[in-house]
C-alpha cells in the first residue's frame, strides 16, 4: 500500500501548459470544441476551475514551487493535494492533525510541506511520499501561522496564541529558539537571509526579531488592528501585511531603510465580525499583491499605481487566502464556502 501511495504521489500527471484559444461550447454537441473564444493565458483546462471536496471552511492554500500541484487545508483537519492542470483532481488527502489546520507552506525546493494547527502542533510532510516526517511540539495553545526559511538550514518559524514565536530546526524535536511576545501572534515570516523573523499579532504592531541575538530589533507601527497575514516580496526587500483595519501595506525591511518603513497602503477589501485571519501574497514578479476579503471577493492590486486590478467574485463565504501561481497568470482563492477557485488573469 505504501509503495502504491508513493507512486501515486510521484506520478502527478503534468498536463500541457501552452496557452490555448479554444473554448468548449456547453449546450452544443457533447465534447465539441470550437475555437475563437477569448484568448487563453494559461494551461488551465478552463478559464475558471472550481475544486470541491473539503468538508469545512478552507483556511489556507499554496501552490507547489513547480506549479503542477497545490495544497489546501482548513477546518476539516485534513491537507488536500490537487493537480493544477487537467480536471484538477484531488489525488491525496493527508490526515494527522486533530484540529483545524490554520496555515501551510512549502519549502523553497518543494520537497517538504509545513503545516500548523489549533491542535498546538507544527508538522512537516514529505511531498514526494505524502508521509509525515516530523510532529513538532512546543506551543501551549493554538498555532496560527507557520513559515519556512527561503535559504540556509532547515529552519521553520511558527507563532501562536501562547504569545510565542518559535524557531525550529526540523532535524530536531524541540524549538531551537523561543521569542517571547506580549500578545497572541497571528502572522510570521523570515526575512530574505533567514537572520531575522517578522511577526504580527493582535497588538497591531509588526516586530522584527534578530535571530543572532534572539532579541527584538525594531517595531513597525501603522496598522490600527490585528495583523492577519505577512508575505515577503520576491526580492526580499519588502514585506506585505494584511490587517483587520481593512488595509494591506508594504514595508521596507532592508537594512538602513528610513525610519518610516511603510511605503504603500492598499484599500478596498474588508474584514468583518468573524475576525478570520485573512492572508496576503505577492505575484512572482512583485508587480501585484493580493488578499482575501470577508465580502466574498478576491482582491488583486497593482503595486505601482495601488489601484485594484481585479475584484474576483464567485465565492459564497469569506475569502481567506489568495495565491499567485509561480509560473503562470493563475490565481487561487480559498474560502469559508469550502470551495477553491483557480482562475486565469491577464
Amino acid at each position: 500500500m505504501e509503495g502504491k501511495r508513493k507512486a501515486e504521489f510521484m506520478a502527478v500527471a503534468v498536463q500541457p501548459k501552452k496557452p490555448r484559444n479554444e473554448v468548449v461550447v456547453h449546450g452544443g454537441e457533447k465534447g465539441v470544441v470550437q475555437s475563437g473564444g477569448p484568448p487563453r493565458t494559461s494551461g488551465l483546462l478552463g478559464p475558471i476551475m472550481q475544486l470541491s471536496g473539503h468538508q469545512g471552511d478552507v483556511l489556507c492554500g499554496k501552490f507547489h514551487p513547480e506549479g503542477d500541484v497545490l495544497a489546501t487545508a482548513g477546518m476539516d483537519r485534513q491537507i488536500s493535494f490537487w493537480k493544477v492542470y487537467g480536471e484538477c483532481d484531488n489525488f491525496a488527502v493527508l490526515p494527522g492533525h486533530t484540529n483545524a489546520v490554520t496555515d501551510l507552506h512549502f519549502s523553497t525546493d518543494g520537497t517538504a510541506l509545513y503545516t500548523c494547527s489549533a491542535d498546538k502542533t507544527v508538522m512537516c510532510w514529505d511531498t514526494m511520499t505524502g508521509t509525515r516526517v516530523k510532529k513538532l511540539k512546543g506551543h501551549s495553545s493554538f498555532v496560527n501561522c507557520v513559515h519556512s526559511a527561503r535559504r540556509g538550514p532547515c529552519l521553520v518559524v511558527s507563532g501562536g496564541d501562547d504569545c510565542t514565536v518559535l524557531i525550529w530546526d526540523v532535524r530536531k524535536k524541540r524549538p531551537a529558539t523561543t521569542l517571547q511576545n506580549t500578545f497572541q501572534v497571528t502572522a510570521v515570516t523570515f526575512n530574505d537571509t533567514s537572520e531575522q523573523v517578522i511577526s504580527g499579532g493582535i497588538d497591531n504592531d509588526m516586530k522584527v526579531w534578530d535571530l543572532r541575538k534572539n532579541g527584538l530589533l525594531y517595531r513597525m507601527r501603522g496598522h490600527n488592528d490585528t495583523v492577519t497575514g505577512l508575505s515577503l516580496s520576491p526580492d526580499g526587500s519588502y514585506v506585505l501585511s494584511n490587517a483587520m483595519d481593512n488595509t494591506v501595506r508594504i514595508w521596507d525591511v532592508r537594512p538602513f531603510a528610513p525610519q518610516e518603513r511603510c511605503v504603500k497602503i492598499f484599500q478596498g477589501h474588508q474584514h468583518n465580525f468573524e475576525n478570520i485571519l485573512l492572508r496576503c501574497s505577492w505575484s512572482p514578479d512583485g508587480r501585484r499583491v493580493a488578499a482575501g476579503s470577508s465580502d466574498r471577493h478576491a482582491y488583486i492590486w497593482d503595486t505601482t499605481s495601488r489601484h485594484i486590478l481585479y475584484k474576483l467574485p464567485g465565492h459564497n463565504g469569506s475569502v481567506n487566502a489568495v495565491e499567485f501561481h509561480p509560473k503562470e497568470p493563475i490565481v487561487m482563492s480559498v474560502s469559508n464556502d469550502k470551495q477553491i477557485f483557480l482562475g486565469e488573469i491577464e
